[in-house]
């Protein structure tokens, strides 16, 4: 594969990401605009922190699972 091609599918799992990420943060209901769910919003914020701090895809992950847990567990949201 050409270098060019390669880097241009090397984005290809961080736009999933993204696309599956703002997708879990609205509920669609028929006839009403786009609502955010604030569980899932929540748990972002200490996800995304821990994404800029240790670029580690298994810390991602783990602090996502923990916190969404935690948020889902405390607020039952």
């Amino acid at each position: 594969m050409s270098r060019t091609l390669t880097e241009f599918l090397s984005f290809v799992p961080l736009a999933i990401m993204a696309a599956l990420w703002f997708e879990s943060l609205f509920v669609q209901r028929l006839g009403h605009f786009p609502q955010i769910n604030l569980g899932n919003l929540l748990a972002s914020v200490p996800t995304v922190l821990s994404a800029f701090l240790s670029k580690n895809l298994l810390v991602i992950v783990v602090v996502g699972i923990i916190s969404l847990a935690a948020i889902r567990f405390f607020l039952s949201v």
